[in-house]
């Protein structure tokens, strides 16, 4: 895989990884929301986006290894491991882009608040783009498309009130 591919793929997710990204988007905004919370400056919050995502990969990456093996009656040879890691590597990526703009923050290329705001900002667009590349792969209509789009940002906005309002 060239080195444009693994960026699209960690970032975009292919169309079988829309899921794991929506997933990760999520995660990367409630790990955000609940450190946002607790005032952490931008490099502790890039240590919580960053543990967090790499937590649930991991644990994806376990979960569904066991999964498999039992299904197939057999110990995965290190290929199919791989094969695992590498479908689930989304969660991670998703990560990625708020954790960048964090790291702006830290170096004081974008003040704190904006930093923050700015990667839930992007977290937000990013489920409305999965959800339109969702709906293109099902070849939903417009109205389906904007309800996808809608049901994603929903999603988003739902996870990180929720965090804020359990952390009060």
């Amino acid at each position: 895989m060239n080195g444009t591919r693994l960026v699209g793929r960690l970032l975009g997710g292919g169309n079988r990884a829309i899921a794991a990204t929506v997933y990760g988007t999520v995660l990367a905004m409630a790990a955000l929301a609940a450190g946002a919370v607790e005032h952490l400056s931008p490099d502790a919050l890039i240590e919580v986006v960053a543990t967090t995502s790499a937590v649930i990969w991991l644990a994806h990456v376990y979960s569904h290894t066991l999964g498999e093996s039992i299904e197939r009656g057999r110990r995965l040879d290190w290929a199919e491991l791989n094969a695992i890691g590498r479908r689930e590597l989304p969660i991670l990526g998703a990560a990625a882009l708020p954790a960048s703009v964090l790291l702006l923050g830290s170096f004081d290329v974008i003040s704190e608040s904006p930093d923050i705001w700015l990667a839930f900002g992007l977290g937000f667009a990013a489920l409305a783009i999965q959800g339109a590349r969702y709906a293109r792969v099902e070849r939903l209509g417009p109205a389906a498309t904007i309800a996808v789009i809608a049901a994603n940002l929903a999603l988003g906005g739902i996870v990180v009130m929720l965090k804020v309002l359990v952390s009060h």
